[in-house]
Formats: structure tokens, C-alpha cells, sequence
């Protein structure tokens, strides 16, 4: 078996390719190792981007340093592979208002690249969206409680209206990506996902301000670095690990069951940002240092994915809980503390 995983040095990518490396697949990396995101954490730039590099080549991954923009190139690397997962993404909304271009070639033109490929060569293929293609309209619908929102009924699936309420380039970027999915499916009746994701964690995540929020919240912490929470600090998600999300997309491979679908831990694992770092003080020991700022342009205070159709289609659901991956995080950012070393961080 050969498995092509987009972004496969970063996060998501790095553990797709250490699973399927260990089943014993033929494994290619591509990713054109940007270190655009990374700079924006202030850790140490260098050593963070090529940290899950020398973890993949120990494994003996193939590394493919070139942009899925680049079709041609593409093409040449994916047209023999048995299955693509597409993790390669601009995923930050604030990068977004600041480069829409870079914003929409990633999103847009790469993934109609990599659905261009498995249309031709009808291979099996999984996208990863965002629930923020639903949009912010949703915070009309919540309430407030003492350390989180609430909503009734709390989960939310995938016929929920998309895109409405105050929209960024990243609600629109994701949001074609993931209709392209749906479309290709329809009209070429092709083995293809679209993962919805909820708040995605685990070891090997650089989270800073911009994206990846449990992570952000563990390096801080463990780094004595003040935090800070634009908003409430009541937004809620229910949080994924990454091992539930690899089982995600082996499970479609193995049902290839088509179709766009939430993926994220349900009610199970319902977090919000204060009860989140409240969490990660537990495990420490120890207070974080945390500064309040407005809330940001586009944020959505509340999601909580109903995995139901996941459950019937793939088998799937989540099973990791927030005080297994959490602590599990924080023990690899304390193995790691090189990695997140900021000048003037105070």
C-alpha cells in the first residue's frame, strides 16, 4: 500500500505517516515545509519546523519537499498512491484577513489539485475542512454559563446551515473546499471525505495564537509564559485527539463511504478555553498567567460536532478523553521545552 499525506511534516500529516509507516505502507511526505505559521509563535523557528522532519526520516518516510499548489509536481508524486489524506492547509484565520491570495491558492487551488489527481487516477481521498465552514452565526444561539457556553441542543451535524455570520477569507477558503469535495463526489462518483474538524491536539502540534489553542495553552504553561484569551474564555469545542483523527481516516479507507463529515469528539469531550487551561494547571501543579483581549474578528464562541453519521458510515467515533491527551501533550511539551524557547516571552 502507498499512502500520500499532503502536509507531512506538519502536525496532523506526521502522525498520519507514523501510523501507516508502522502498518507497514509505502509512506511519502509532501509538504514544502513553510515556516510562514511558525514564525508568528516566536518559538524557535528552525528547530520546531524540522522537528517532525528528523522524526519521520528516523522512520524512514519519504519526504517530498514541494507545494501542492504546483499540479504537475503533484500529480508525478500522488498518481500511484492507494490512498491521498490531504492535511496541507492555510489554517488560521487571522493569516487569513492578512494574505486572502495565500489563503485561497492553499486552500482552494491546492485541493482542487489533489481532486483533480483522484479523479483522474480514482484514488481514495480524504480533505480536511473545518467546522468554521458553519460559520459565526452560531453564537447567536448560545447562552452563557459559568466556564463555558451552552447550547441546545448541544451537538450540531452536518445539514446545520453553512457560512453565515460575519465571514473571513478562511470561511470562504475552507468552505469551497469542502463543496468541491461534495461536488467531485456527485458528479464523478469518487471514493472522497471532506473531515469537518473540531479542536484538533496532541504531541508534535507548534499551537500558537493564530491555531491550535490546547497546544498554545500546554507550551505556555509548561513554559511559564503568560497566556492570553481573546474573548470570554468560555468558547467551547469538543476537542480531538490526532490518534482519534489517523483512526478517522483509516476507517474511511477501509469503508470508502463518500460524503462530508463531521469529525470531532462529541459530547464527550466538550472543553472550553478556561476549563481547558484550568486542566493543564492540574496536571502542572501549578497557575497560569492569563491576560483577557477583545474578542477576534470571525471567532466562533461554540461547536460540538454529532458524529452520528461518522458512527453509522465509518464505524468511527471518538475515544481519547481531554484528561488522557491533555496530560499525554503536556508530558511531550515538558520533553521538548528546547523547542519553545521565546526571547522576552514575559
Amino acid at each position: 500500500m502507498k499512502v500520500l499525506v499532503t502536509g507531512g511534516c506538519g502536525f496532523a500529516g506526521s502522525h498520519v505517516c507514523e501510523y501507516y509507516k508502522k502498518q507497514g505502507a509505502k509512506v511519502v511526505a509532501y509538504d514544502n515545509l513553510t515556516k510562514f505559521e511558525l514564525r508568528r509563535t516566536g518559538y524557535s523557528t528552525e528547530k520546531a519546523r524540522f522537528h517532525n522532519v528528523e522524526f519521520l526520516k528516523k522512520l524512514k518516510v519519504e519526504i517530498v519537499r514541494e507545494d501542492i499548489r504546483d499540479r504537475q509536481t503533484l500529480e508525478n508524486y500522488a498518481k500511484k498512491a492507494d490512498f491521498i489524506i490531504h492535511t496541507a492547509a492555510q489554517p488560521a484565520m487571522t493569516i487569513s484577513w492578512e494574505d486572502p491570495e495565500l489563503d485561497f491558492t492553499t486552500n482552494v487551488v491546492g485541493t482542487f489539485n489533489i481532486l483533480e489527481i483522484a479523479r483522474k487516477y480514482k484514488i481514495p481521498t480524504v480533505s480536511c475542512a473545518t467546522i468554521h465552514i458553519y460559520g459565526n452565526k452560531i453564537n447567536d444561539e448560545v447562552k452563557e454559563g459559568k466556564t463555558r457556553y451552552i447550547r441546545r441542543p448541544a451537538e450540531i451535524d452536518e445539514s446545520h446551515r453553512l457560512v453565515e455570520g460575519l465571514l473571513t477569507p478562511l470561511h470562504a477558503s475552507k468552505h469551497t473546499l469542502d463543496l468541491y469535495t461534495q461536488t467531485y463526489i456527485d458528479t464523478y462518483k469518487l471514493p472522497l471525505a471532506s473531515f469537518r474538524l473540531t479542536g484538533l491536539y496532541g504531541s508534535r502540534q507548534f499551537g500558537g495564537e493564530d491555531h491550535g489553542w490546547v497546544a498554545n495553552f500546554a507550551i505556555r504553561s509548561v513554559m511559564d509564559y503568560p497566556l492570553t484569551i481573546f474573548g470570554t474564555g468560555k468558547q467551547v469545542r469538543d476537542i480531538l485527539h490526532i490518534s482519534d483523527l489517523v483512526r478517522a481516516f483509516d476507517a474511511f479507507y477501509k469503508k470508502q463511504k463518500a460524503g462530508v463529515y463531521n469529525i470531532g469528539g462529541g459530547t464527550k469531550t466538550i472543553l472550553s478555553l478556561i476549563e481547558c487551561i484550568h486542566l493543564i494547571e492540574k496536571i502542572l501543579g501549578k497557575k497560569s498567567e492569563i491576560s483577557y483581549q477583545p474578542s477576534r474578528m470571525g471567532d466562533l464562541v461554540y461547536f460540538v460536532c454529532d458524529i452520528t453519521k461518522a458512527k453509522k458510515n465509518l464505524g468511527w467515533s471518538a475515544k481519547v478523553s481531554p484528561e488522557k491527551g491533555v496530560r499525554e501533550l503536556v508530558n511531550w511539551v515538558q520533553q521538548n521545552k528546547n523547542l519553545f524557547e521565546i526571547k522576552d516571552a514575559k
